[in-house]
């Protein structure tokens, strides 16, 4: 049974068979804008019934209920899209976090105390004498671990992926693999094994103590157009970087940025080192609470919708179009939407230090101590709109806990988890090397930070963070807007159902049985989540 006739199966209520597959879907081509909303593609589409989202939208199901199934941050946000699991399974909560069992980049031994943070952001990159990253990663900036015999050796991105991705099971099968994505530090999608994806293209975007295209709407687009060309020439045969492949990936896609950019930037290129920008001083961000965007995010809206039609019609040139499955979704949203609702307190760790008797309470203290480590096995805070804390005594959590939420008022919080409340949602820090001791959900609008460059920011629980755009398009399908709470992690196990490769391949799926996607297919198959 076709992917068509599954579809028209379920429009007219036939029964569908148990062992029904999407055998005429050929290719998926995954699509993150990162900070994209479910709003913003609601009023993007009403406004812009010529985009690319419209026409998308008028041939899928638009999820509008979407959720990334734990923190906002960007790993464990694309990690949803690519394992169908979260940081129980996978194993990552930051791009920046804390691990007990590594150790320092420093420490090629492995000797002493275990216990180090774990940094995989554009710090990790090999830099020129001109600050411009090569665009890939320096192994002696990487945190060390012991591997399975014992050796100390680096430890990348893709090694510390404790599941494998939707890269490596279709390159099992026999089908070619490419991601695009931010910085080198993506190459975590390789999964496990390093070898998930065959053609890996990661443009840096933010050099250390060099040019960071962030700083504009303008050079972010920029940043992003690099990305949609080597969509464009995965589309025509080729790889990134021009060389002929013969055919389209079964698996491909990148991620955007400029959406992203356009809500955080308080002004846009504010310190002039994006020279062609035509939104120099604009401010970013909504203009209001119902999701109007400022000049410099509708810019980075277009920008993006471009990009998207491009790559629609280079399917249609090549005759793709109907045997692809193109799937645009978001690793995060961003918060607060609303303006007035942005409070900058300062960094969270600041602000307990500030307090009368943090001086002397032992759970200050053991906040204290974990914020001032900067190697070592002596823990680590993590701050944006959230607050993940590592102890380094974590016989102190209790009284940590205890103790913010005595001070939750002045320090802005909604909620402080841990204990028996984190373990119901997340592994056991005692037993997971992973796993913050106390996560903070910071009160709505608020910003861990005092910086004047942004007025949002993601990697918590809020709606404005976890609430994402979800469409999975394909010419047979009908315009369906699907109210139903699902989860980004439902992405991967629908995407490998569509391409006729059985979704428990997924360790992540298998372990925290994510369900595919309602209403492309009939769920249920007796037994198979007992």
């Amino acid at each position: 049974m076709t992917f068509k006739e599954i579809i028209l199966g379920l429009l007219t209520g036939t029964a569908l068979s148990v062992t029904a597959q999407a055998a005429d879907i050929d290719r998926v081509l995954l699509i993150s804008v990162d900070g994209l909303h479910a709003l913003d593609v609601a009023r993007y589409v009403e406004g812009h019934p010529n985009s690319a989202l419209a026409e998308l939208s008028r041939h899928g199901i638009t999820y509008s209920n979407a959720r990334t199934p734990a923190n906002s941050d960007s790993f464990p946000g694309l990690l949803a899209l690519v394992t169908g699991g979260s940081p129980i399974t996978h194993g990552l909560f930051y791009d920046v976090s804390y691990d007990r069992t590594l150790y320092d980049p420093g420490n090629t031994t492995c000797r002493g105390k275990a216990g180090n943070m774990m940094v995989f952001d554009e710090s990790i990159d090999k830099y020129n004498s001109q600050n411009v990253s090569q665009n890939v990663i320096d192994p002696a900036k990487l945190p060390r671990g012991r591997n399975q015999f014992g050796q100390c050796v680096a430890v990348y991105p893709h090694n510390a992926i404790r599941s494998n991705t939707i890269f490596e099971v279709v390159k099992s099968k026999g089908g070619r693999t490419a991601w695009a994505d931010k910085h080198p530090a993506y190459d975590l999608v390789n999964g496990p094994s390093g070898k998930g994806v065959d053609d890996l293209y990661t443009p840096e975007i933010t050099n250390v103590n060099g040019f960071d295209a962030t700083v504009s709407v303008d050079c972010t687009v920029a940043n992003d157009q690099l990305k949609v060309a080597a969509i464009l020439k995965e589309i025509g045969g080729f790889t990134h970087d021009g060389t002929p492949v013969g055919g389209a990936p079964k698996l491909f896609g990148m991620n955007f940025q400029a959406v992203s950019v356009g809500q955080k930037v308080s002004k846009d290129n504010s310190d002039g080192s994006c020279g062609q920008s035509t939104h120099t001083g604009q401010p970013g961000g909504y203009t209001d609470g119902s999701g109007t965007p400022s000049a410099v995010l509708a810019f980075g809206l277009q920008k993006t919708d471009e990009a998207l039609a491009s790559m629609i019609q280079a399917l249609k040139s090549r005759g793709l179009y109907e045997s692809t499955l193109l799937i645009v979704g978001a690793k995060h949203g961003q918060s607060p939407i609303n303006p007035a609702k942005v409070n900058k307190p300062g960094h969270f760790a600041d602000l307990v230090a500030a307090l009368p008797d943090s001086g002397t309470n032992p759970g200050a203290q053991a906040i204290a101590a974990a914020n001032a480590c900067s190697t070592g096995a002596c823990g680590f805070v993590q701050d944006d709109d959230i607050a993940l804390i590592w102890l380094q005594d974590q016989s102190q959590a209790k009284a940590a806990i205890d103790y913010l939420n005595t001070n939750a008022k002045a320090l802005f919080i909604d909620e402080v988890i841990g204990g028996d409340e984190l373990k119901l949602k997340f592994n056991d820090p005692a037993q997971d090397s992973r796993t913050p001791d106390i996560i903070v959900q910071p009160v709505y609008g608020t910003i861990y930070t005092s910086s004047t460059k942004k007025n949002a920011e993601h990697g918590g629980f809020s709606f404005g963070d976890t609430n994402v755009a979800l469409i999975v398009s394909n010419p047979v399908l009908p315009a369906v807007t699907l109210k139903t709470p699902v989860a980004t992690s439902q992405v991967a196990p629908t995407i490998l159902r569509a391409l006729n490769i059985e979704p428990e391949a997924l360790n992540s799926v298998r372990v925290e049985r994510t369900a595919v996607l309602p209403g492309l297919w009939d769920n249920h198959r007796e037994g198979h989540w007992d």
